[in-house]
């Protein structure tokens, strides 16, 4: 009985091994760095202007919030000696306000810059995303990887697509 189980063992193993080298023989992989095609996109530079441009405006609302911040604690600490006690809690409560506001805004102005970015490059990424794909079809490719991500360790070879979806996309 041991035979026969080990004999069967044996015989599924040949066949498992058998049908992987057969699926090895038809797959095809190809790479691409998908961030540089991305910078050869002729909207890629547009909209990483419009995307610099935005984050210039909340640089100089935050430098005229910080230019606020700045007067309001030279003019409490000029005057400090004559102020009264409520007074000190006052421009105290102004000041401490102030820093709140400019800490609320970098937040925000943080997640502004991620939303900003993904509405300017979201259709490139789009569009090169549906161009590989097409390449991918058309060539018959098993898996297409991006190695500009760096979650692939090892690529030993493969066929470069980029010069095929360059030429999808018009590029030279």
């Amino acid at each position: 009985m041991k035979t026969i189980k080990k004999g069967f063992l044996l015989l599924a193993s040949v066949l498992l091994f058998s049908g992987m080298g057969f699926a090895q023989g038809t797959l095809k992989i190809g790479y691409i760095d998908s961030n540089k095609l991305i910078s050869m996109m002729p909207a890629s530079d547009s909209a990483q202007a419009q995307y610099k441009a935005y984050g210039a405006s909340l640089q100089k609302q935050l430098q005229a919030m910080g230019q606020e911040y700045q007067t309001k604690i030279q003019e409490y600490q000029s005057n400090q000696g004559t102020m009264s006690d409520l007074i000190k809690q006052t421009k105290q409560k102004e000041i401490a306000d102030i820093q709140k506001r400019i800490q609320d805004f970098q937040a925000s102005a943080d997640q502004d810059m991620q939303k900003k970015q993904q509405e300017l490059f979201q259709p490139i990424v789009e569009k090169v995303k549906q161009a590989i794909e097409a390449v991918g079809k058309e060539y018959h490719y098993s898996y297409i990887l991006d190695v500009s991500t760096g979650s692939v360790l090892y690529y030993g070879g493969g066929d470069d697509i980029m010069p095929l979806v360059k030429k999808k996309l018009g590029l030279k």
